[in-house]
């Protein structure tokens, strides 16, 4: 009987090239398929919500296939978390249906990326956090995520290499919190993303932080539609798909 299953995954990207099956490395789709397969008995594609890029990690991507398969989903579960050696979890599989598919269902997303502003640099953790040792100015930063809120053309965002119909994305969450003395967290939260545009956003707001973007200069690089206008692009490291929304 074929059956449609939703994967709920998390995983650390460090040691990955990605999420996005390649011959020659190891992603996340890749080693999540050979297991698949393997519980399975029978070859398994899956179909991801999206793109993570090297060194990027995930709280809650989201994952879908079809099987020829009568295996309850609790044991699918089980039986991936058991056998998978490299650091992927999944966090729930269930049965959905048919029509559900990870990314043409999914209505939006939501990425934070974690700043580590201190002199020192951390021993433990220091792979999931961009160390600034500059004093980075909060409130600064947040009135230039006032600006990334609501429907613009984000091509200033997009590093080239990426297939797309439209640069147009609705943005319904941006915003800096400060989660301890030291560490920063940036939301957002769009119905979809660009290529690295989450990351050249954080570039841009931290030179904001260091007092060489202002809000109005932001909105200038925002409607300026032209990538060199616009910061560099943040480390991957920082950087968590947190969560794929589903109507």
């Amino acid at each position: 009987m074929i059956q449609t299953f939703k994967l709920i995954i998390e995983y650390d990207g460090t040691g990955f090239s990605g999420w996005q099956r390649q011959p020659e490395n190891i992603t996340v789709q890749g080693e999540l398929e050979k297991v698949l397969s393997r519980i399975l008995n029978q070859p398994v594609t899956l179909a991801g919500s999206g793109r993570t890029d090297a060194g990027v990690h995930a709280l809650g991507q989201v994952a879908s296939f079809c099987a020829d398969t009568a295996l309850p989903s609790q044991m699918l579960k089980k039986g991936v978390n058991s056998l998978m050696k490299l650091p992927i979890v999944l966090t729930a599989c269930h049965r959905v249906p048919d029509t559900f598919h990870a990314q043409y269902s999914a209505v939006s997303k939501e990425y934070h990326y974690y700043i580590l502003n201190r002199e020192t640099p951390c021993a433990v953790g220091k792979n999931y956090v961009w160390h600034i040792h500059r004093s980075l100015d909060m409130a600064m930063m947040n009135q230039c995520c006032e600006s990334i809120c609501g429907t613009h053309d984000f091509k200033s965002f997009e590093n080239a290499g990426s297939p797309r119909k439209s640069t147009v994305r609705t943005v319904f969450m941006a915003r800096m919190d400060r989660l301890d003395d030291d560490r920063l967290v940036f939301r957002v939260c769009a119905n979809g993303f660009l290529k690295n545009m989450v990351r050249n956003l954080m570039g841009t707001l931290v030179d904001a932080g260091f007092g060489k973007v202002t809000p109005a200069m932001f909105e200038q690089i925002l409607a300026a539609k032209d990538r060199s206008w616009a910061g560099a692009t943040a480390p991957a490291k920082g950087l968590f798909l947190k969560q794929v929304n589903y109507g």
